[in-house]
């Protein structure tokens, strides 16, 4: 992320303090480019078929009317190529261009244009398909191993994003981009179009478009095109949906794709044959009210069109990705009241609508920030770029005021004192309360470790192991242990997971008597600090008995996860780690589930990732 000039010219005045440790996480992917939980989760489980997804009723998606065959996006592949024996090759109808055949005699002075195919060098294989290069984070190539590709496609679908953690989120987005080789028993496509998907669901919009768009269009599959769409209206770039539109078409018939056609026309300048399209769409009662007004919208901004729309919400019962694609890309506001009806993860595809002003993307940005979908960097950008734009209410604005001095303040009390004001802003909710704390990373790990903030210990800890300044975090370990208190205690709670070396000062007894904001935060720092093996076998087993945490129980989850260590498989524990935290309260987390889940990210090369979540845990229960 560039920071604009204002962001740049407050870390600039930190001088020498700037030449920090680097995070934790050097690989934590690129910049990005998550519907709500469901509660105390079951054991996770692990099913060996697949079995329908159950759709979600806050997901985003297309009317049912505007779905290939009443398909829904979270509903299974409908029968594809995927599913036939033309599929072994890894694609879907061939779009191949050929003209009809017609009357020889009728057409015999016809141009036909040539198609030129590309070369079989240049075209994309499904064997390997990611984004990631090796120095963005990517999990390599047996990411996912051998493990059977229909059981990830199910395990993918029916996670329920956003999940609780924001680190686990930022390494099950790196699973899901890697370059990983296409597991067996799967549509390369249908695998892309799932990964997708669940990437959608996370508040990850241009990064399943990434991953959409890395596959040739003449290989996509029924899925493949439905997930297509979704990325696009997330994204709010209808033109992006103009590569598949002749494709999708041969598969479907779709009112979507045929408005999406005209759509299409109106971009390349044919206006007047957009409009001829939409109206015989209309005259035939194939769509009406909104969904094709907003088709009408687009097409007039696409030029050449004298047709001006206006878009009336009073008797839309809900917002759709076809409603939100469409009136966001043409900077139509959509009321509070249907922004309400749909899940977090749209706040965050908000976060970077271009169309959409600094006012309207604040929301989305602190809620992207929160799921993992901003970095810390890009928050502070996001804020500094506010503070004197007029469009921004009071307290906005005072918010990048103190951002500023957080970063630029007279002295190191000074600059605590608006860390501690944003950080205990009333009327918070709780991805705004979390966002105070990223937003705040870069300024706490410049400060010089001094006893004279000891009372924010905990906090200044907490804030720099969000963007993963764990180096630094530990260098306040002696403030912390004479700090005392309730600060002095959970600051070295969350340094005992988060510190890149064990704190031989902090040990069994100092676990048991942790107190956090729930009854499961013990438990947690215990789960935590037993999966990064940092109390001896005999500790865990007595703790696991006094906090009565079964870590020894088997399930098919933890027979899953257990099988997907032994095999190495990074991708295959992030997914099935993320399975384990599949909701929006720690104090509803299983504590034999965390440790699980934490072992294994340690043990296939993810150390420095298991012990950031393991400190947001402590930090957040």
């Amino acid at each position: 992320m560039i920071l604009n000039n204002r962001a740049r010219k407050w870390l600039l005045l930190g001088g020498a303090s700037l030449l920090l440790a680097a995070p934790a996480i050097v690989r934590s992917a690129p910049e990005s480019i998550l519907p709500p939980g469901f509660g105390e989760p079951d054991p996770p489980k692990a099913p060996s078929k697949p079995s329908a997804p159950k759709p979600s009723g806050s997901d985003l998606k297309l009317p049912t009317d505007l779905l290939p065959d009443d398909t829904e996006p979270t509903g299974g592949s409908r029968p594809s190529s995927g599913s036939s024996a033309s599929a072994s090759s890894g694609s879907s109808k061939p779009v191949t261009g050929k003209a009809p055949e017609t009357d020889e005699e009728e057409d015999a002075d016809a141009e036909v244009p040539i198609l030129v195919d590309l070369p079989p060098s240049a075209r994309r294989s499904l064997d390997q398909v990611g984004v990631l290069g090796m120095d963005d984070g990517d999990m390599g190539a047996q990411a996912f191993g051998v493990a059977d590709g229909r059981y990830l496609n199910t395990l993918l679908r029916n996670i329920d994003a956003p999940i609780v953690s924001r680190w686990s989120s930022i390494v099950l987005r790196r699973a899901l981009l890697s370059r990983s080789v296409t597991p067996p028993n799967v549509n390369g496509a249908d695998w892309v179009a799932e990964r997708s998907w669940l990437l959608l669901r996370m508040g990850e919009a241009d990064s399943a478009r990434l991953l959409v768009q890395s596959v040739d269009t003449d290989r996509f599959t029924p899925r493949l095109f439905e997930v297509g769409m979704q990325s696009a209206l997330a994204n709010a770039d209808p033109a992006s949906v103009c590569g598949m539109v002749d494709g999708a078409l041969v598969e479907s018939k779709e009112k979507a794709w045929k408005m999406s056609r005209a759509i299409c026309l109106a971009l390349s300048g044919e206006a007047p044959q957009a409009t001829a399209q939409i109206d015989s769409m209309r005259d035939r009662g194939e769509v009406k009210g909104v969904d094709i007004l907003l088709a009408e919208k687009v097409i007039g901004a696409g030029g050449n069109s004298r047709r001006s729309v206006k878009i009336e919400w009073e008797n839309v019962p809900g917002l759709t990705a076809w409603r939100y694609g469409l009136s966001t890309a043409t900077a139509v506001p959509i009321p509070d009241k249907l922004m309400q009806t749909v899940g977090s993860h749209v706040r965050a595809w908000q976060a970077k609508a271009p169309l959409l002003s600094f006012s309207e993307r604040q929301r989305g940005a602190d809620v992207a920030a929160a799921m993992g979908v901003y970095s810390s960097a890009a928050l502070v950008d996001h804020y500094a770029s506010m503070i004197d734009a007029d469009e921004v209410s009071e307290g906005v604005s005072k918010t990048g005021q103190n951002l500023q001095r957080a970063f630029v303040g007279k002295s190191a009390e000074d600059k605590v004192g608006a860390m501690r004001a944003l950080w205990t802003a009333e009327k918070l909710d709780r991805y705004a309360q979390y966002a105070r704390f990223i937003m705040t990373a870069r300024a706490a790990a410049m400060l010089p470790v001094s006893e004279a903030v000891s009372a924010d210990v905990d906090n200044l800890i907490f804030s720099m192991l969000t963007a993963g300044y764990d180096t630094r975090a530990a260098q306040w370990a002696g403030v912390a242990s004479n700090a005392g208190g309730a600060a002095g205690q959970r600051a070295m709670a969350i340094l005992a997971v988060g510190s890149p070396t064990p704190l031989k000062t902090f040990d069994s007894g100092d676990v048991s008597g942790f107190d956090g904001k729930s009854e499961n935060a013990a438990r947690l720092l215990f789960a935590g600090m037993a999966g990064l093996g940092r109390l001896s076998a005999a500790d865990i087993e007595s703790m696991a008995e006094d906090m009565e945490v079964p870590i020894g129980r088997s399930t098919p989850w933890t027979r899953a996860i257990d099988r997907a260590i032994v095999a190495k498989e990074a991708g295959t524990v992030a997914v099935l780690a993320a399975a384990a935290l599949q909701t929006t309260d720690w104090a509803k987390v299983r504590p034999e589930y965390f440790y699980r889940a934490i072992l294994g990210l340690k043990q296939v090369g993810l150390e420095a990732e298991a012990r950031m979540i393991a400190a947001e845990a402590v930090a957040r229960s």
